[in-house]
């Protein structure tokens, strides 16, 4: 679990072994969290910052009026704020969609590892710059994309972030999230996302099953909802490959 933190800020910046020492000793204080569940709530006082090393988590808002808006997803190896201690209080909610293993890291341990590990630095520097590229991406995705076009763009999305940290198997991932979830995302009904859902499947662009999604045709489906990867801005992605993956083997034998 530790090596997901590894393996996405390498996809910025090449790393010593040094480096990776200093961030294995960030990842003392791992808890596993239930599904659906809050890590940190709006109003409250932050002090540590949330990195997640396995399952998915998400940051929203509940309106006045109880509707949800999903306004992130957060994939192993992703920090929930990297600067999150400066701000007086949370303005928004981090929870998580599945079972998670998370770390509350020390805002005295983040400027240590800093001031000593300018490579590091560099990367987490990119990891917020990217965070603010997938925040203007999903914009776009909400304003402008047709509702199946979304849909599909948040899959290769999502496949792209995965496999840089090594949870993808033969164009496959966990993707526990529900028609509700995906509906407060897209900003759409869940009768609207169960229709794009079954559209893709008809077009044979992807499968759902026993919580994995399958890209069929990955080529396809970029092209389908003109997906450009570049603000995710991935060093070393790539969109085929075949590497296994022993959780993903044993939830596809279910």
């Amino acid at each position: 679990m530790q090596d997901a933190l590894i393996r996405k800020l390498e996809s910025f910046e090449e790393l010593i072994d040094a480096d990776r020492e200093a961030l294995r000793a960030l990842v003392s204080r791992v808890r596993k969290v239930p599904a659906r569940s809050d890590l940190i709530r709006e109003g409250d006082v932050p002090s540590d910052v949330h990195l997640i090393l396995s399952g998915y988590a998400c940051r929203y808002k509940i309106l006045p009026d109880g509707q949800r808006q999903i306004m992130a997803y957060f994939v192993p190896g992703d920090f929930c704020d990297l600067n999150v201690f400066i701000l007086d209080q949370m303005d928004h909610n981090i929870g998580t969609i599945s079972p998670c293993h998370a770390v509350e890291i020390p805002r005295q341990a983040i400027e240590e590892i800093m001031a000593n590990h300018p490579r590091v630095t560099r990367a987490l520097m990119w990891c917020a710059l990217v965070d603010e590229a997938v925040l203007r991406e999903w914009l776009v995705n909400l304003g402008s994309r047709p509702s199946d076009q979304r849909i599909a763009h948040l899959f290769c999305e999502l496949y792209l972030r995965l496999e840089a940290v090594g949870h993808v198997n033969d164009n496959s991932y966990l993707f526990p999230f529900t028609q509700n979830e995906v509906a407060d995302t897209m900003g759409l009904s869940d009768e609207h996302v169960n229709r794009t859902l079954r559209e893709l499947r008809r077009l044979e662009l992807i499968t759902l099953k026993h919580r994995v999604l399958t890209i069929m045709d990955v080529e396809q489906l970029k092209a389908y909802c003109g997906f450009n990867p570049n603000y995710l801005h991935l060093r070393n992605a790539r969109w085929s490959g075949r590497r296994q993956v022993p959780w993903l083997n044993s939830v596809q034998g279910e």
